[in-house]
């Protein structure tokens, strides 16, 4: 908030006001850039994962049992995540100080960077152990820049989009993830298309590493360009002004955990369900269509391919509609739907039929875009703006280690063990099922004005007693 005189509640500031809670004129370019960036680092991210299941198996970690392979590549690929909650501890504490913008250029550079240098990999038969043990620092590194992507990509927008599209704006750069996904599956699936199996073994997979060199510079162009939050600027002036009349500020984190540790638990437990069946869905995927149902690697990324590009598309729907009826109930229709299909999922892919199985993966990708969608206006409307970096940071990445982080890896053993999908299909509805109880015990923050902090008293906040209506700008 700024030190401004008090706005009458009842007239809502123009859009042109940079503390006003109405669209910022900007709004497009802000939106862009989050796309663009998160679309790249995602990209960067999945493109380990493709490549876990592919062909690192057996260039960096190569055993006699193909699946067991497959399995350390997933661990490496879990290390990734356990970085991103450091990374969002880091990046938070400096984006609720110094600014958004600062630290989404900075995340941009080190995955990118990270990504670029896998490329350059030496493979285990040219030096030894060195080779996973590169692999696996290159990919701390990747997972430490995305803990702080996310949070800054979301809430740079979220702080731009006012209260009556804030869902619709912020799901865009939710929209990076299938869209990076899409990008790095299409990059292979053409490589798989026109080389051999041995070409892409031996130099081909190095290609879509390398690629990202030219991408990142791409992003880093478009991203220098785009202005602060105005919700972070006045914020910030507040703080200041505190700070010149003595009062001490605790760290960001400190405060997170002090008052909003509801939040973070809620944060966690919304991102449960869709965490694990985004990676069910994608990543396990690969291996349970190439290794268990001995299909061709390009069904399975041919597959990923066109059900990703309907979720890039639905996932700004998803978001819009949940600007008319409330964040809760449209991710319920994600978690409900997605616990269910579980089951579906598996008999549909046993079928081996192409067509079914891209409809498999479409239909699961659609209920996870329901889920994920209105996430980004959910979580950021959970925590004022001096925390607000820090803790949806911290609460989404913290999810990525109990969630997505050991997903492939759950899914690799159960199928390993029981030689069935069915365990694995358990797994995925009973995550579903934790996602669907979090939420429906949450409370509802549609329309919350982020301009406004909540009550010094945690008992004590009127704006998450009683939702807004769909529409209000106020809480």
């Amino acid at each position: 908030m700024s030190d401004a005189p008090a706005i009458d509640p009842t007239e809502p500031p123009a859009p042109t006001d940079p503390a006003a809670p109405g669209r910022s004129p900007g709004i497009a370019r802000i939106v862009s850039a989050s796309l663009i960036g998160t679309t790249i680092e995602w990209y960067d991210f999945f493109l380990y994962g493709s490549a876990a299941a592919l062909v690192f198996n057996t260039l960096f970690f190569p055993t006699a049992d193909p699946l067991v392979g497959t399995l350390i590549a997933f661990i490496t690929y879990a290390i990734g995540f356990a970085a991103r909650p450091i990374g969002g501890v880091v990046f938070g504490h400096f984006g609720d100080k110094i600014g958004r913008k600062k630290l989404l250029v900075i995340s941009l550079l080190m995955m990118g960077g990270a990504t670029f240098a896998m490329g350059l990999l030496p493979t285990y038969d040219s030096i030894g152990i060195g080779a996973p043990i590169l692999l696996t620092v290159l990919r701390l590194v990747q997972g430490f820049a995305l803990g702080g992507e996310w949070g800054g990509a979301v809430l740079i927008v979220s702080e731009h989009g006012g209260d009556k599209q804030r869902g619709f704006w912020a799901s865009w750069p939710q929209a990076g993830a299938p869209g990076g996904n899409l990008l790095a599956t299409g990059v292979l699936a053409l490589l798989a298309a026109v080389q051999s199996e041995e070409d892409f073994t031996a130099w081909g997979w190095r290609i879509p590493f390398l690629l990202s060199g030219v991408l990142v510079l791409l992003g880093l162009w478009i991203r220098v360009s785009v202005s602060e939050s105005p919700v972070f600027l006045a914020a910030q002036a507040k703080t200041q002004a505190e700070a010149a009349r003595g009062i001490k500020q605790k760290p960001p984190v400190v405060e997170v955990f002090r008052r909003s540790w509801r939040e973070v638990l809620t944060a966690i437990g919304t991102r449960f369900g869709e965490n694990i069946s985004y990676y069910v869905l994608t990543a396990f995927l690969l291996v349970y269509v190439t290794n268990h149902l001995d299909l061709p690697k390009s069904t399975a990324l041919n597959a990923v391919l066109i059900a990703s590009a309907v979720h890039f598309i639905t996932i700004p729907l998803w978001g819009a509609l949940s600007d008319r009826i409330g964040r809760r109930p449209v991710t319920l229709i994600g978690s409900v739907g997605m616990a269910l299909w579980a089951f579906a999922f598996f008999a549909l892919l046993d079928s081996k039929s192409f067509a079914v199985i891209t409809l498999a993966v479409t239909v699961g990708l659609l209920l996870h875009g329901a889920m994920y969608g209105p996430q980004a206006a959910f979580i950021s409307e959970m925590f004022d703006t001096k925390v607000r970096y820090s803790g949806a940071s911290m609460g989404s990445q913290l999810a990525s280690i109990v969630a997505g982080a050991l997903a492939p890896i759950i899914a690799v053993e159960l199928l390993k063990e029981y030689d069935s999908a069915t365990p694995v299909a358990v797994y995925l509805c009973l995550a579903a099922v934790v996602t669907t109880v979090t939420v429906a015990l949450a409370r509802e923050t549609l329309g919350r004005d982020l301009t406004v902090s909540m009550a010094a008293d945690p008992t004590d906040r009127p704006q998450r007693e009683t939702p807004a209506p769909a529409g209000s700008d106020r809480v």
